[in-house]
């Protein structure tokens, strides 16, 4: 989606009037669906009456295509200004300019990492020439009118408050400007020619039309690609906030030793991409000659991970990547260099059948020099999960430790839809929200009349590419792991039986191709994705009295996320009522943000099915 759009000639009359920065904003509040701040109101007009000077010349042809705000598809990231045409021997050239306020920043020694003021404070963020790059890698990776039609993308970036001073310019940032050259304050003659050498003709083509409504390669599954991260490839190109991260993590690691030990805390929602700066670091660490796993909770994720190298890497070394949370109970202190915890709101105080050690997050603290833990609270899904930041703050002050925290915020799930995200939250009474209904979002969400639909429509999406599966909440016993003929899901109504995934794949499920015929629960799909997910929602919640409530006792008696939950009731009625209600809640939010792609429902209680229904009124947009 992209808020504004014209030819040359066009844009600097809007320009010429005074009335550009309005014209924007008023085009982001309509098509993007974006409530506009004064001051992003006043960036734009600043912004753009400079790239009005840089253009009005006629280096650069009248009919050329201008585009203002464009939305990147599957993120929530957008590119501030484009120019479409062509090069001199006929090749179609976008140039994407990446426009910044900055007027001074500081040198840091992480790679493509500066800092510079915005919200109060000098505060890290990406080098200008690295975010554009970034974005022109992620269309060239996955928009088909970019890789299919042969449209060149030409990155770079206009700090037009910015006199150069050997900071922004500096030779450690010289790799990035190469691939994304950088203008300055007095850089608009340069500029102009840059745009000019790879804007010769007019744009007779339309290319931004292209770009705009060209269809989206699906997104990598991280999955399929952990091989050639441990291997040392890039497999993903991260972006804005990922990288801070990914970087800050790494000196965080690096700069670790035995007397100051240090604990970094990245809060992050589903699909922003803590898994894949995770492996991304393991890969790296792994390289730089330091000894550090990657940990979970939960088992299903390693267990897909240590597939997908079988034969690529020896067993020894599989087993040296991956760890499980409990593993650390008599680890001797510092014994490694660091340990990544992804889903870290999963850890638990107790390890094990025989429940030893006191308190993971304690455990692994003690047992790294520097520990990274990818959180986010609202995906705990166990009565025994007490994987919150609280916690964490409380066991790193015990060891005197180095504290960061940093927030992860870029959507890449869920199509980047934020607003989806928004209005499940709202719905589900996670948080509140100003997202009443999915009108914000692109989304594939859809709410079924039976069972049998719902299975239907994700076999015919799992046709596809085999990244699509069928969950529900636990609410039916698994009455096949004794008798294998048995079925476990049964809605009699519709005729409709399926077994759950157990008994066969267990927590491989997610990858092998006939599983698309069994159901899936929270515990074999939690941190891992699809393209698509069907979701059934089961009797532990429903509508009553235009309120969506939650039924710890319609859980099946097979469920060990509750278990134990009567006694608790008895002891401590009130506090227990909340924390299962926020288990269920947390279940439902982290079963419908698997996809990337869609989300589709079938819910048992027929007035929550329809309640879903009034959602449905979808407009293609994005948000930032």
């Amino acid at each position: 989606m992209i808020a504004y759009k014209n030819s040359k000639q066009k844009f600097l009359q809007d320009v010429d009037t005074g009335g550009i920065g309005e014209i924007v904003r008023d085009a982001v509040q309509l098509k993007l669906r974006k409530r506009v701040g004064e001051s992003e109101f006043r960036s734009w007009v600043n912004s753009l009456e400079y790239m009005g000077s840089v253009l009005t010349p006629d280096d650069v042809p009248s009919d050329a295509g201008i585009a203002i705000e464009y939305c990147i598809p599957r993120t929530s990231n957008r590119i501030d200004f484009l120019v479409s045409g062509k090069g001199e021997e006929g090749r179609d050239n976008i140039v994407l300019i990446e426009l910044k306020q900055w007027s001074e920043a500081e040198l840091t020694p992480e790679d493509a990492i500066v800092r510079t003021r915005f919200g109060g404070g000098m505060h890290p963020t990406v080098h200008p020439s690295y975010q554009a790059w970034s974005y022109a890698a992620l269309l060239n990776g996955f928009n088909e009118a970019v890789y299919s039609n042969d449209i060149h993308l030409e990155p770079c970036a206009f700090l037009h408050n910015y006199t150069r001073d050997d900071i922004i310019d500096n030779e450690f940032y010289e790799d990035h400007i190469k691939k994304a050259p950088l203008f300055c304050k007095a850089d608009r003659t340069d500029l102009r020619e840059f745009i000019a050498r790879h804007i010769r003709h007019g744009d007779k083509k339309d290319l931004i039309f292209k770009l705009e409504n060209a269809r989206i390669r699906p997104s990598k599954v991280l999955a399929e690609q952990v091989t050639g991260m441990l291997q040392g490839n890039d497999e993903f190109v991260m972006i804005d906030a990922q990288k801070v991260i990914y970087e800050r993590a790494l000196a965080f690691a690096r700069n670790a030793d035995e007397e100051k030990k240090k604990v970094l805390i990245v809060d992050g929602g589903p699909g922003t991409g803590k898994s894949v700066i995770a492996i991304n670091l393991l890969a790296n660490l792994t390289k730089l000659g330091l000894f550090g796993q990657y940990v979970t909770k939960n088992s299903a994720p390693r267990t897909v991970y240590e597939s997908k190298l079988t034969g690529t890497f020896r067993k020894t070394e599989i087993s040296n990547f991956f760890s499980g949370s409990g593993a650390f109970t008599e680890s001797k202190l510092n014994s490694y260099d660091v340990l990544i915890v992804d889903e870290a709101h999963r850890l638990n105080e107790k390890s094990g059948l025989f429940s030893k050690g006191e308190n993971q997050i304690k455990e692994i603290i003690h047992s790294s020099k520097a520990s990274i833990f990818f959180v986010d609270e609202a995906q705990r899904i166990h009565i025994k999960d007490i994987g919150g930041m609280d916690e964490i703050r409380h066991w790193a002050k015990h060891f005197d430790a180095d504290v960061d925290e940093l927030e992860l915020t870029a959507q890449f799930r869920c199509s980047g839809s934020d607003a989806y995200l928004a209005w499940m939250d709202n719905w589900l009474g996670i948080r509140e929200t100003a997202n009443l209904n999915l009108s914000e979002t692109n989304y594939d969400f859809r709410v079924f009349d039976s069972p049998i639909e719902l299975r239907d429509a994700i076999v015919e999406k799992n046709g596809i590419n085999n990244k699509s599966r069928l969950v529900a909440g636990y609410c039916w016993d698994w009455v096949s792991k004794k008798d294998p003929r048995a079925m476990d899901i049964e809605v009699p109504e519709f005729d409709f039986a399926m077994q759950w995934n157990l008994g066969t794949d267990g927590m491989l499920w997610m990858v092998k191709p006939d599983s698309v015929n069994q159901i899936g629960c929270i515990h074999t799909c939690q941190g891992l994705e699809l393209d698509y997910i069907g979701v059934i929602i089961g009797p532990d919640m429903r509508l009553e009295n235009g309120d969506v409530i939650t039924d710890p006792s319609a859980r099946s008696k097979h469920d060990r996320s509750i278990f134990g939950w009567k006694s608790q009731m008895k002891k401590d009625p009130a506090t227990t009522t909340k924390k299962l209600d926020s288990i269920i809640r947390n279940t439902y939010r982290t079963l419908m943000t698997r996809g990337m792609n869609g989300c589709f429902i079938y819910a048992i209680d027929k007035e929550l099915n329809e309640y879903l229904k009034s959602a449905l009124v979808m407009v293609d947009t994005c948000s930032d």
